[in-house]
C-alpha cells in the first residue's frame, strides 16, 4: 500500500553490503521499491577505507547524492570531486554522468542520502568491469559489455 513515508537515519534498518576490495556500504532504505515505483531514496553508509557501489553511469535514471556527514570523494569522467557535510551532487544519464563515491577520511564514517529516479527497463554500465547490468519488469541480469 502506497503511503506517505518517513524513516529516520538514526533508527532506520540498514543491510551491509560487502562486494569486496574497500566496495562494502551500509543502505537503510527510506523509499522501499514496494513504497514507490518512480524513484528511490536510501541512506548510505561508507566506512574509512570504503568506496560504494562501484564506477557506473545509467541510461535512463538520474542519481542525486546529498552529503549528511563526512568527506566523499567522487571519481568522475573529468576527475574526482571532493563533497562535504551539506553538499548535493547530481549525475546525469550516460558516460558524462559516471560516477563512484568512496569515504575521503581516515576516521570519520560518510553518510549520504541517495535519490535515484526509477525509469525501466535500465541499463547501468559498469565500465571497470567490462559489464552492463539491465533491469526491467521481466528481467534483470549481467552481461558482457561488447
Amino acid at each position: 500500500m502506497k503511503e506517505v513515508t518517513v524513516k529516520n537515519y538514526h533508527t532506520a534498518e540498514g543491510e551491509t553490503i560487502n562486494r569486496g576490495k574497500g566496495n562494502e556500504f551500509t543502505v537503510k532504505p527510506v523509499i522501499a521499491p514496494a513504497d514507490f515505483t518512480r524513484c528511490r531514496a536510501s541512506f548510505v553508509e561508507v566506512e574509512p577505507g570504503n568506496q560504494a557501489f562501484g564506477y557506473h553511469y545509467h541510461e535512463m535514471n538520474e542519481e542525486v547524492f546529498y552529503i549528511i556527514s563526512g568527506i566523499g570523494v567522487v571519481r568522475t569522467p573529468k576527475g574526482d570531486i571532493t563533497v562535504k557535510e551539506g553538499d548535493a551532487i547530481a549525475f546525469p544519464t550516460g558516460k558524462e554522468g559516471a560516477h563512484v563515491i568512496r569515504n575521503g577520511s581516515d576516521t570519520e564514517k560518510l553518510v549520504y542520502i541517495d535519490f535515484d529516479a526509477v525509469n525501466v527497463p535500465e541499463i547501468v554500465h559498469l565500465p571497470d568491469i567490462h559489464k552492463i547490468k539491465v533491469v526491467g519488469p521481466y528481467s534483470n541480469g549481467m552481461y558482457d559489455e561488447q
